[in-house]
């Protein structure tokens, strides 16, 4: 009997946040960021990005996990060396936080894999000394 060796694309994710002052009230403990996510397919076939599952961690570690499908409405198919940018927002009450979490995918063959999106840091300037 032999084992069938699944070949999955990989996939390189990069993000990077920005505070929106004219978004947030410090006051209110509202901290708002943006960010922005770039995955690009170095694999040799295209996959379908279907769902997301983030980790958002405010500064005294209160832990939300956000789920849902896609990402800002649209479940984009990533061919190989091409890169997909999109860009969201998170709110905070703290003024830092980090993110991290996954995306689940469907290859070409539709066998389902997940992508890490490594760990990044939202830090507005109220939270520098």
């Amino acid at each position: 009997m032999s084992l069938k060796k699944l070949t999955l694309p990989h996939f390189q994710i990069g993000a990077s946040s920005v505070y929106i002052e004219s978004e947030s009230d410090p006051l209110s403990k509202r901290f708002m960021f943006a960010y922005k996510i770039e995955i690009k397919n170095l694999g040799m076939e295209f996959a379908q990005l279907v769902s997301r599952h983030w980790i958002i961690t405010d500064a005294f570690g209160h832990a939300e996990e956000m789920k849902g499908p896609g990402v800002v409405g649209l479940q984009p198919k990533i061919t190989p060396n091409q890169t997909f940018q999109y860009e969201s927002a998170c709110p905070l009450t703290t003024s830092t936080g980090t993110m991290r979490g996954y995306y689940s995918f469907l290859s070409h063959t539709g066998e389902p894999f997940n992508v890490e999106i490594p760990e990044f840091y939202l830090v507005s300037p109220h939270s520098v000394h």
